[in-house]
């Protein structure tokens, strides 16, 4: 039989060597235009100048890798060990209280919870409050009896990334409400973050508060940081801005931090952890007139430098660890005594004590309240399994 290739097989091998040779052409045209691009924006990382900068980088890089820093937390959260661990802050209440709360998912988070208060000024009668949270969102709203509601709204871009949002619509008040806008960024050894608040870019002129702040380790124990604000209450004002430092610095089981504010004061903190069940702190601080006044003009007078004080507040507070409960209580240089004793009656059930005694004004106020944490047998099975689950971005 005749081996010779037929009339078609012939046309196909004579299309797939010009196809061939075509592509052959178009990787060498393609490879030259690429060389003269690279040619041609090469200097843009060839020059002295971008090749000092890149080994600077790596070297800044090297050394931060090789003395092993940690992320420091935030500049609002430098002292939070004492200020939220140990001190009263946010905790004090006065009159009766009762919480209820019904969890019903923990992953994702879902809550609801009614709040009932009486004899207190600084608390509406009725709140109604709702929570759901995943990994990557945070939800929270509140309503209560003065018609007052309050949002957030987080969301987590990335392990490193979150943005917050809050709002807050209130009737009858003085102006629009409130909105904050906040980025954090949390880096191996540094955070910072960019907060605006009630920011209004549709004027002429921009207003609102803007703050941006940064926090970087320098040693595996000190950390170094600022903060800077904009500010301008009105179109028709002029802006005002002012700069803040800060420094913490970590022990074995101790935690130092100072604070030179913008506003004329110098504030520091010292936390200490004694033994497992007890923590203990002190924080001092000084307004400085003159420290004041240099804040500037107008924007002294809006960030509170013009009418600062020489006056100086020092606290001392300690808390106590129970198996069931926990103690704390505080004293001032201006004679304010308070405590607070949260005690776990059962596994749902929780009461609280809190009072507090003005030794100079020689007022005393006391309050009662009572938590109670609903949630069935699968929720709390869901609950054991989800310890090491990650957490919302609070």
């Amino acid at each position: 039989m005749d081996s010779s290739p037929s009339p078609s097989q012939l046309a196909a091998d004579s299309i797939a060597q010009t196809t061939n040779l075509a592509q052959e052409k178009s990787s060498i045209t393609l490879e030259k235009g690429s060389r003269a691009l690279g040619g041609s924006m090469g200097f843009l990382h060839q020059n002295p100048v971008a090749r000092s900068l890149s080994d600077f980088y790596n070297a800044f890089q090297t050394r931060r890798e090789v003395l092993g820093l940690s992320n420091p937390g935030t500049v609002d959260n430098i002292a939070a060990e004492l200020q939220r661990g140990v001190f009263l802050t946010n905790l004090l209440f006065s009159g009766l209280r009762a919480d209820m709360t019904k969890t019903s998912s923990v992953n994702p988070l879902f809550q609801v919870s009614h709040a009932f208060s009486q004899g207190s000024q600084a608390q509406p009668p009725y709140a109604f409050a709702a929570i759901y949270g995943s990994s990557k969102i945070f939800l929270q709203s509140t309503l209560d009896s003065d018609r007052t509601l309050n949002a957030r709204f987080n969301y987590r871009w990335n392990p490193r990334l979150v943005t917050k949002t809050s709002a807050q619509l209130a009737p009858g008040a003085a102006g629009p409400g409130m909105l904050s806008l906040e980025h954090d960024y949390s880096g191996a050894d540094f955070s910072a973050s960019l907060k605006a608040v009630n920011p209004w870019p549709l004027d002429d002129r921009l207003s609102g508060i803007y703050i941006a702040s940064y926090l970087q380790s320098v040693t595996p124990r000190l950390a170094l940081g600022l903060e800077a604000v904009w500010q301008r209450a009105n179109p028709a004002d002029a802006p005002q801005t002012a700069i803040s430092y800060a420094a913490r610095y970590k022990g074995d089981e101790w935690i130092g931090s100072a604070q030179l504010l913008a506003q004329g004061a110098v504030q520091t903190s010292y936390w200490r952890r004694l033994t497992d069940k007890v923590e203990a702190g002190v924080d001092l601080n000084l307004q400085f007139a003159g420290l004041g006044g240099a804040a500037g003009g107008a924007g002294g007078a809006m960030l509170g430098g013009a009418g600062a004080k020489k006056e100086g507040v020092a606290t001392l507070g300690a808390k106590y660890d129970f198996r069931m409960s926990s103690f704390r209580a505080q004293i001032d240089s201006q004679g304010k005594l308070g405590c607070l004793l949260e005690k776990r009656v059962a596994n749902p059930v929780q009461i609280v004590f809190a009072g507090e005694l003005d030794h100079i004004k020689n007022q005393a106020k006391i309050g009662l309240g009572v938590s109670i944490e609903a949630a069935s047998e699968d929720v709390l099975a869901e609950q054991e399994k989800a310890q090491n689950a990650p957490t919302p971005p609070f």
